[in-house]
């Protein structure tokens, strides 16, 4: 499997496949594709994968693209302005926010992981369901706006608006921290959630968070009277 990242604005990812090698991705990632591609779709990992999938807000099946022969080449495609990011999972599993997969190779497994305090997560707003993805090969994530990677020292902590958190190793924890103060909840304009990250480990991060900003322009369209 070769690949290239292509664009600027709104990237995508082609990759070229020999024969018999094979990507997934959820549905409608694609963009464009050669001849001697198939495409398969099914509940990868089986049914409790498939509707714990559900949850993150993603496709609760998986579609699947083989190549039956050599150079054949298909792209897959990000929704918004951003960054489309290659991670090497043979390194290590890595931890993703819901909604920053956009396709792997098939030797990459997906399956949901939880935070440690349910309830925290159930009302922290972003944060409450994550995926692991783990095993080995490539896998691409898509970035809203710019990239930010951080290292973090053993029990160096970093407090991160939820939504901007795109990604980040096992070996760093993760918790939702209420923002302290009556005034700074209400009047703040930053929510009241923050995502706690905790050393060591790297942390991905993105500049944009796109569910804010599609808030602020759902608010500015005339309501029907």
């Amino acid at each position: 499997m070769r690949y290239e990242i292509i664009g600027n604005t709104v990237p995508a990812v082609e990759v070229t496949l020999n024969s018999g090698e094979s990507m997934f991705t959820q549905s409608g990632a694609m963009i464009w594709q050669t001849a001697g591609i198939n495409m398969s779709t099914n509940a990868r990992g089986g049914v409790a994968s498939s509707l714990g999938r559900l949850f993150t807000g993603e496709s609760l099946f998986m579609t699947n693209y083989t190549s039956v022969r050599d150079g054949s080449k298909i792209a897959f495609g990000a929704t918004v302005p951003g960054t489309v990011l290659p991670v090497d999972i043979s390194r290590g599993e890595i931890i993703v926010q819901k909604g920053a997969f956009l396709c792997a190779e098939q030797s990459v497994e997906l399956k949901v992981t939880f935070t440690k305090k349910f309830s925290a997560g159930l009302f922290g707003g972003e944060g409450f369901i994550l995926q692991k993805l783990f095993g080995s090969g490539t896998a691409f994530l898509e970035i809203d706006g710019d990239k930010v990677e951080k290292e973090l020292a053993p029990g160096e902590v970093i407090k991160v608006d939820t939504g901007n958190v795109v990604a980040f190793e096992s070996s760093v924890s993760y918790e939702i921290e209420t923002v302290k103060g009556l005034g700074n909840i209400f009047f703040g304009g930053e929510g009241h959630f923050l995502t706690k990250l905790t050393g060591p480990g790297k942390v991905i991060l993105q500049t944009q968070n796109f569910m804010d900003f599609a808030g602020k322009i759902l608010a500015l369209v005339p309501k029907n009277r």
